[in-house]
């Protein structure tokens, strides 16, 4: 496209005056430790592994560690929080 005489140089690439060209919004990041702790079930509860399970077990009774195995599902009052964190959701 040729520039008509005296237009600078810096306005070739400016959409002309009444062009409403849509601009996209950004997108949104998901925090990564969201990603690695939490699912997300079949009813859109979210699952997380039960914390007090990693170190110092011998001081823990045989109760508590067989309790403690395998998920559980997140709160109500915590599941809004994360699921803010994860606006496409999880998987």
């Amino acid at each position: 496209m040729a520039r008509p005489e005296g237009m600078p140089w810096r306005l070739d690439n400016v959409a002309p005056y009444g062009c409403n060209k849509e601009t996209k919004m950004p997108k949104l990041k998901t925090k990564s430790g969201v990603k690695k702790r939490f699912k997300l079930t079949a009813t859109g509860k979210l699952k997380h592994g039960v914390v007090g399970k990693r170190h110092r077990l011998i001081s823990h009774n045989a109760k508590y560690i067989r309790q403690n195995r395998g998920t559980r599902v997140l709160s109500d009052a915590d599941t809004a929080r994360v699921k803010a964190w994860a606006p496409y959701g999880l998987k």
